[in-house]
Formats: structure tokens, sequence, C-alpha cells
């Protein structure tokens, strides 16, 4: 593609001013940050008695370390969701902390409150103050949170602490050949990234953790994601 010479106006008009043209140099160097969207990360916490995070306090400060690196650099009006999950339609010692990018609570402060909770999970369940679950309700979580989240007016992260294995009336992914349930609308159309850290821990088979992933890629292509990554480590 040819550029214009921006030094001559039509029918060969005098030449910009060296101030108009360093303006014009100006606007073109500015940040493409400057209109971003704010960033939405989402973290879902597994309780299922069968994800390391719930007894585990080298794996879970691991986890922490991940998600807080999305965090600490956030922009203003930026929103951090944690939420555990497990057995489907329980309210019994769950965790709900939401918090809100702002001057009076920058992203330093809010990554460092996010990291300590994450880091603290098995403390917290071997204190009583969260239950461990018998099942694992992946699929009825991110549906309740499409709910909660709005693509178009942030950039949406969200991060599952899970092994991936759901165990409900959707699926029994430690079965051999079992397949996750396509989602009947794109219910993330438009949202960023889906990450799940944890995929067959536990498990220690490799066929697993790959038909895992597999599913998972599918599952959140079809749901809109516009990225999927599915870690055993990391």
């Amino acid at each position: 593609m040819r550029t214009r010479d921006v030094t001559k106006g039509r029918g060969g008009a005098a030449p910009l001013s060296l101030a108009a043209t360093l303006a014009a140099l100006a606007l073109s160097l500015l940040p493409a940050t400057a209109s971003a969207k704010p960033v939405h990360v989402v973290v879902g916490l597994d309780l299922s008695k069968s994800n390391p995070l719930v007894d585990d306090d080298a794996y879970a400060r691991k986890v922490a370390d991940y998600v807080e690196d999305y965090v600490i650099d956030a922009e203003l009006k930026s929103q951090v969701t944690l939420r555990s999950f497990g057995s489907y339609n329980t309210s019994d010692r769950n965790l709900r902390q939401d918090y809100v990018i702002s001057t009076r609570q920058p992203a330093d402060a809010v990554s460092v409150i996010t990291r300590e909770i994450i880091a603290g999970i098995p403390k917290l369940v071997a204190a009583g103050r969260l239950t461990a679950q018998n099942n694992t309700n992946i699929l009825a979580f991110l549906e309740n949170m499409a709910e909660r989240v709005d693509c178009r007016s942030h950039e949406v992260v969200m991060i599952l602490v899970t092994d991936g294995i759901e165990d409900s009336e959707y699926a029994r992914m430690v079965r051999q050949g079992a397949t996750l349930p396509e989602p009947e609308e794109a219910l993330y159309q438009g949202c960023d990234e889906l990450h799940i850290l944890g995929l067959g821990q536990g498990q220690t088979s490799p066929e697993l953790t790959k038909r895992l992933r597999e599913q998972w890629t599918l599952w959140a292509e079809k749901a809109g994601f516009e990225e999927f990554y599915g870690l055993n480590d990391w």
C-alpha cells in the first residue's frame, strides 16, 4: 500500500509546519492500550476432593503465582472475581470474593489479596472454613458465570483451577471414552481466554489428560472463547 506524502497539500499547497508535523507524529505514537478495555479475571477454584488444590500447599502457591500475573497489572475499572465450586447447588462454606481495581484499591494490592487467598486454600479447608466437595460440576459453574460476565465491556479471562474431570449429570469424564456435551449456545461469545490449570492432575494418566484437553478445547470453541489453555503442569 502506498503512503501518502503528508508534507504536501492538494495542488502543491505549502508544506505542513514543523509543529503540525510533530503533532501528527505524536498522535501516531500514542500507545495502543489507551483505548483497551479493562479486564475481568474470573478465578474458579474447584474444591472437589480429587483436586490437589484442597490439600497441597505447594500446588496452591503455584496456582496463586499464575493468577497473580493476570491481576497485578490490571487497568483501572478491571474486575477480579473469586469463586469456589464443586458439588452442585451447595452454599456450605463457599468462597465468594469480588474486587474492582481503582485508585483506592489498586491492582498490586488486589493481586496480593488474591494470591494470599488462593495460596491459603489448603489451610482454609483443613480448618473447616471451606468444605471439600464430593463432586465436580464444572459445566454448571461455567453456565452460571456466563450470567456474571460482559465480554463487550471487559476482556474476560476465565481461569479454572480444576483437574477438568467433570463428574455430574452432564458427564462422567473419568470413564473411558466419555465426552463433554456441547454447549447449547455460545455462552461466552467474544470472551477472550479460558484457562484450565491442573488437567488430569492426580490421575497419573497422560491418555486421560490428552482426552480432557481435546474435549475442553472443543467446548471452549463452541462456547465462544477466542483462546483456550489446558495445562496439566506449568
